[in-house]
């Protein structure tokens, strides 16, 4: 399955909104949470609704670890990467629970991209990579 549809956080005011949002309004199953004093870091692990094993991490990670992961291009530290390559399925989705779309999907040199709002205000990217991105990884 390709792995090239990603939510990355632009503006997340409060880790535990983040968490709410994808477990309450987008009905996600919450697996595990772990956190990491000593790197200050958290790991929480959920599945989308109707997945048959497929999960999304959702982390917050320093800079130096977030860019490994996604690049400069974000100023988010909450970030999923989503076992889909179904962007459109995944957009209009979120339509139908009334999710905001700030900015409509527009084409960019690395994929399609739309900005949403979450319920408590925070800022989104939804982005389907291109296919040679790093970013579309290839999971077994």
């Amino acid at each position: 399955m390709l792995q090239s549809v990603v939510h990355i956080a632009l503006v997340v005011k409060d880790y535990d909104e983040a968490i709410d949002f994808y477990t309450k309004k987008l009905n996600f199953t919450l697996i595990e949470d772990t956190y990491q004093p000593e790197q200050n870091k958290r790991w929480v692990v959920v599945s989308p609704p109707g997945s048959s094993g497929t999960t999304i991490l959702l982390a917050r990670a320093s800079k130096p670890e977030q860019i490994s992961f996604i690049g400069n291009q974000t100023g988010g530290r909450v970030f999923l990467f989503l076992g889909t390559d179904d962007f459109w399925r995944d957009y209009n989705e979120m339509i139908e629970k009334g999710i905001e779309f700030v900015r409509p999907p527009k084409e960019q040199s690395y994929g399609t991209v739309a900005v949403f709002k979450d319920l408590y205000g925070n800022l989104w990217d939804l982005v389907h990579f291109n296919e040679n991105h790093p970013s579309a990884q290839r999971v077994k």
